[in-house]
Parts: structure tokens; sequence; C-alpha cells
């Protein structure tokens, strides 16, 4: 339960689904946690207030697709709380619209958010950890559509694949700074992202075919794993994506 203990994190799109989870998990192993949110603002403060009864928690808002939000998000980090130890790049959206029906502000939405975001949370949060001269582990919180077609959601499987080379150039040159970076891939889980996929008795039931455990994931599931990572235990991985899916992208069936 002591994992993290003296470690600070920074959590993006913490305020629902596995971003809360997360932020969860990591409080239970001793950190103290920056809440970020652009959206489900009280979920996010009430989650503040109650890691705080038993630790150091904040709820920042900040759209990280905005490098001056960003910034400020970092400093009121560091300031706090101390530090910045932990970053975990977990905000991100989709949106189903054809590739011949994709609009520009629809495009230009999505990878802003989910890519953009990304970049911008990791340099700014990695000087800082240079700075400070301190060793740090980043997160992404990607998805198996990094590397794995979805048709519908061109947008989002453009910008986690470009999250994974993002993730792969960073870790080589951040690796001198002591500051690890790693994706983690989930496939179908139970969040509000996919609400509409699990009211669906036809899409759930095409899903339990598809993936070999028959069953959708838990926020909790990818938390265990991001814990690993953003821990002192994983000091010896850097660069790489660990997938987080039941074996979705290794479905197969013989002829």
């Amino acid at each position: 339960m002591n994992a993290l203990k003296g470690k600070v994190a920074l959590v993006t799109g913490a305020g629902s689904g596995i971003g809360y989870a997360i932020a969860q998990r990591f409080a239970k192993e001793g950190a103290s946690l920056c809440i970020n949110y652009y959206g489900h603002a009280e979920e996010a403060q009430v989650l503040a207030r109650q890691l705080s009864e038993s630790g150091r928690a904040i709820a920042v808002e900040a759209d990280v697709s905005q490098r001056d939000q960003v910034e400020k998000m970092v400093e009121r980090t560091l300031h706090e709380l101390g530090a910045l130890d932990i970053l975990v790049n977990n905000a991100g959206i989709e949106e189903y619209k054809p590739f011949l029906e994709l609009d520009d502000a629809t495009w230009d939405r999505i990878v802003s958010v989910d890519l953009r975001g990304t970049f911008l949370c990791t340099q700014v949060a990695a000087r800082a950890m240079r700075d400070r001269d301190s060793a740090g582990s980043i997160v992404n919180i990607s998805s198996i559509h990094e590397d794995y077609t979805f048709p519908g959601y061109t947008p989002y499987c453009a910008a986690k694949g470009g999250v994974r080379m993002l993730m792969r150039n960073a870790a080589l040159e951040l690796a001198p700074y002591r500051i690890r970076v790693n994706n983690v891939a989930p496939g179908a889980v139970a969040t509000p992202i996919n609400e509409a996929t699990l009211q669906d008795p036809r899409r759930m039931a095409m899903l339990r075919q598809i993936i070999p455990q028959g069953r959708i994931g838990k926020p909790e599931e990818v938390a265990a794993v991001v814990l690993f990572l953003a821990s002192d235990e994983a000091s010896y991985v850097t660069g790489t994506t660990y997938y987080v899916d039941g074996g979705m992208t290794r479905y197969a069936q013989s002829l």
C-alpha cells in the first residue's frame, strides 16, 4: 500500500472513468495528487476532497490542448504539492464519424486533445522534472487503437498512433534525465465514454465474442498496470506499450 509513498502525481482527465480509478489507486499507494479535469468538475472536486482526508490532493481545471493552461497546472502542482514525480496523460475524447463525412473541426478537436495535449503535458512536466533533477515516470493512456484499426474513428486512431511514436521518441530523449515514458493501451473498458456500447446488447455480444477473455475490462484493472509503470518497480521499463485488453488485439478464428 506504499508503492508511491512520498510521490506527487498529476493525472489528466481524472474526473471520471480510467483517470478517476488511477487517481484513487495512486492515493491508496501513498501519492499526493493533482486531479486535472475539463468537464466532470463536480466529480473531480469531490474526489480531491475525499483523497485529502488521507493525504494531499487538489483539483485543477485545465484544457490540456492549451499550453498556457498546462503550464499553470504544472506550476500549481509544484507550488501546492511540492514536486512532480509522475504524470499520467489520460485526458482524451473520441467521436464516431465516417471518413467521408469527417469535417476539419472534428479532426482538429480530437487530435488537439488526444495528441497535442499528450505532447504538451509531457513536455511541460518533463521540463519540470529535469529542472528539479529528479527522476520521473510518464504514462500515457493510449488505446489498442494506436495499432488496431477502428472504422469510423479515424482522428482518434491517428492521434493514438501518434501517441505511440511520441512515447517512443520521448523515452529515448528523456532517458538521460532519468525520466521514463510508457504507454498503457486499454481495450474495451467500462467507462462513461463507452456508455452507448455498454447499453447496446448487440455490441456487447460482439465484444464478448472477439475478446478472448469473454468480458470487457474494469477501470481498476487499467489502473493496476499504470501503478506498476509509475512505481520504482518498473525502474528498467521505458519506451514500450502495455496492452490491457483481455487479448482483444490477438483475436483470430481458425478457418
